[in-house]
This record gives C-alpha cells, sequence and structure tokens, in this order.
C-alpha cells in the first residue's frame, strides 16, 4: 500500500496549474466533476468545517475560479459554482495528473503496463461500488 501513496502524492503533486493548494484543488475538482454544491454540502464531502469551506470558497471566489449564485430551490441558500476559468483550470490539472501517471507507466516493462492497464479499472469499480454503499 505503500506504492499507493506514493503514486498518489507523486500524481497529485504534478498538477500545478492555478497554484491551487491541496484543499482548494479537492473542492474545485468536486465543483467540476459534481456540479453546483450548497456550501455546507461541500464542506460536509471535503471533510472540513463549514467555516472553512467559507474561507476557501472566499479565496476561490477573489481568484475568479467559483462565484456563489441562489439557490432557486431554496431562497435562502447559496451555490457554489465553477465559474468557466474554474472549470480550465480543473481541466488543466486533471490533464497534468493524467500525464504524470502515463509517464510513469510507460517506464514499465511491457507486461507491468498490462497489469497496470487491467488493476486500475478494477480498482475504479470497486471504489465506485464502495461508494455507492456507503
Amino acid at each position: 500500500m505503500i506504492a499507493v501513496e506514493q503514486l498518489v502524492r507523486y500524481v497529485r503533486h504534478s498538477a500545478t496549474a492555478g497554484g491551487l493548494s491541496t484543499a482548494a484543488s479537492s473542492a474545485l475538482g468536486r465543483l467540476g466533476r459534481e456540479g453546483p454544491q450548497r456550501l455546507t454540502e461541500l464542506a460536509r464531502a471535503e471533510n472540513v468545517s463549514q467555516p472553512n469551506m467559507t474561507q476557501l470558497v472566499t479565496r476561490l471566489e477573489r481568484a475568479g475560479l467559483v462565484r456563489r449564485t441562489a439557490d432557486h430551490t431554496d431562497g435562502r441558500g447559496v451555490l457554489v459554482e465553477a465559474t468557466d476559468t474554474g472549470l480550465e483550470v480543473f481541466r488543466q490539472r486533471r490533464a497534468e495528473r493524467a500525464r504524470a501517471l502515463q509517464e510513469v507507466v510507460e517506464e514499465l516493462s511491457g507486461p507491468e503496463q498490462s497489469a497496470v492497464g487491467i488493476a486500475l479499472p478494477a480498482l475504479a469499480r470497486a471504489i465506485q461500488n464502495h461508494r455507492t454503499r456507503s
């Protein structure tokens, strides 16, 4: 499992677009993948306090990466959504991570590359199944 930790750390640190912290990258990534969310939902999903998420969203908003909009289903609520610039940074970071992973895989032997090609989709399915059950 140390190898997985090393791989995750390497791939995560390879994404530099936007100069975001890990927390900011994670929140922007969630908004990019899942769409607009209430601040409380985003804080819960990212496992941080609401005051910390409020500060993070404020910094992302000042950088032009997210915006707050009215929640039309609840007049009192506010949604946080990625801006076009935020979505572009999200896509750039995703591409950087994919390139970093590809570079590592290309250093492996043919049989090792085949094994990774089988293992990664299997792990992705297992993670998705686990999330569905949780």
